[in-house]
């Protein structure tokens, strides 16, 4: 019988510390410095964005794209899953956006990001999601450390939903916070089963997974702290991932999509830490997360959906760790593009 996912992940280690390390005798930066731009010269990246009705968002984010300051080979491709506001006209006119591809129905986060992957030509594809702002220095960042066998992921800063008297979305003068991302400072509710462990706290914890994880290197071999474990870091707000080792585990699981909200990236997350990835955080790397202006009943309808994803995701740690899947990773994200519409600059 073939070994689990789940077991699979036992087996990974994640010390990644000899990565980082070279990185910085090499360079001469920091892993967790905010990069010049000239370092990243040399390299290529793919950065998808999938997006569902974020015309409130979009011109925001594609302007802060604009301004990455890098000498990588970058593309940006935005995969608009059926909106019914104007995300995909702001995308196809935006001069960010290097293809903009609007699907013909909704099929989920999965789906579109697996799309954007298909059409991806780098060997590093970053994901970002069509509500993250980012600093100018986060495609630098991601370009000059990407490698073939690592998982690159960012943080975010959760904003409330405020508008300038044009409509426009409202920054903080400052830059956006590391310990605002609940994989940094984390408080757990007390007497109540944490959802992926199955334990219950008696007494508030002031949790700090990253730093008591050792920047997630503890975490190796399917080791958990509290209720966090390694694919749970895996986040695709902003995550870079190796394009090939993506497609040979089979991209996204778009069942996720059918369901509703959540689980199709800590998935992906452990189906590549099962091929041998490294997950390594990149603590620079930050951006603002914009609220809509009905977060509350988004984030309620999410809850509602998202018993159903954990139990797809926990019937899938118990399938063998998906490998050699290319081939129908490609046919089915070709079938979506069939009645999608692509325009490429």
């Amino acid at each position: 019988m073939d070994t689990s996912l789940a077991d699979t992940l036992k087996t990974q280690a994640n010390a990644h510390r000899y990565f980082t390390t070279d990185f910085t005798e090499r360079t001469g930066l920091g892993w967790h410095q905010p990069t010049p731009a000239n370092a990243s010269a040399g390299r290529a990246l793919s950065v998808v964005i999938p997006a569902r009705n974020t015309a409130y968002a979009l011109p925001t984010v594609l302007e802060a794209l604009a301004a990455q300051q890098h000498a990588a080979d970058v593309e940006v491709i935005l995969v608009d899953d059926a909106s019914t506001d104007t995300t995909f006209d702001i995308a196809r006119q935006h001069p960010a956006v290097t293809t903009a591809v609007s699907l013909a129905e909704r099929r989920g986060s999965a789906t579109a990001r697996n799309v954007g992957a298909r059409l991806a030509q780098a060997p590093t594809i970053l994901f970002l999601d069509a509500d993250m702002v980012l600093p100018t220095h986060v495609f630098a960042d991601v370009a000059a450390r990407a490698e073939a066998d690592t998982v690159l992921t960012g943080f975010r800063h959760n904003l409330t939903h405020r508008t300038s008297p044009c409509g426009r979305p409202l920054l903080p003068d400052s830059p956006p916070l590391l310990s605002a991302d609940h994989r940094v400072t984390w408080k757990p509710p007390v007497g109540t089963v944490l959802p992926y462990s199955g334990i219950m706290l008696a007494e508030e914890l002031d949790g700090r997974p990253l730093d008591a994880t050792n920047d997630f290197q503890s975490l190796g071999y399917g080791r958990f702290f509290f209720d966090w474990d390694l694919p749970r870091m895996v986040v695709t707000a902003l995550l870079a991932v190796p394009r090939e080792q993506l497609v040979d585990v089979g991209g996204f699981d778009e069942e996720f999509g059918a369901l509703g909200w959540g689980m199709e990236d800590t998935h992906v997350g452990a189906a590549l830490i099962a091929a041998g990835c490294l997950v390594v955080p990149l603590r620079q790397a930050v951006g603002f997360h914009l609220d809509p202006p009905d977060a509350a009943a988004q984030w309620q309808a999410k809850l509602t959906a998202w018993p159903a994803t954990l139990a797809r995701y926990r019937h899938l740690l118990s399938l063998p760790a998906p490998t050699d899947r290319g081939q129908a990773f490609t046919t089915a994200a070709d079938k979506h593009l069939t009645d999608a519409e692509v325009i490429t600059r």
